[in-house]
């Protein structure tokens, strides 16, 4: 393997280590949920669902799980 490959392969690596190197700005994703799949979008410091119960409460398991596991690549939008 050329030996600049394996740099950059090591920098990729010791990036993806790095917690907030990466911000999201925009992210469009499917969730499988336990009944049925659930669009989610994320966009301007908001997570949307189009889950009934996203619908009534403006959160809901789905949002939550993505917060948690995009939680160092997202910034949530500060509430006035």
């Amino acid at each position: 393997m050329d030996s600049s490959l394996v740099r950059k392969m090591e920098k990729a690596k010791d990036y993806a280590m790095q917690e907030g190197r990466v911000s999201l700005m925009r992210l469009q994703a499917t969730f499988r949920g336990d009944n049925s799949d659930h669009e989610l979008t994320y966009e301007s410091g908001k997570w949307r669902c189009n889950c009934l119960y996203f619908a009534s409460r403006g959160e809901c398991t789905h949002t939550m799980a993505m917060q948690l596991m995009m939680s160092s690549m997202v910034k949530e939008a500060i509430s006035n």
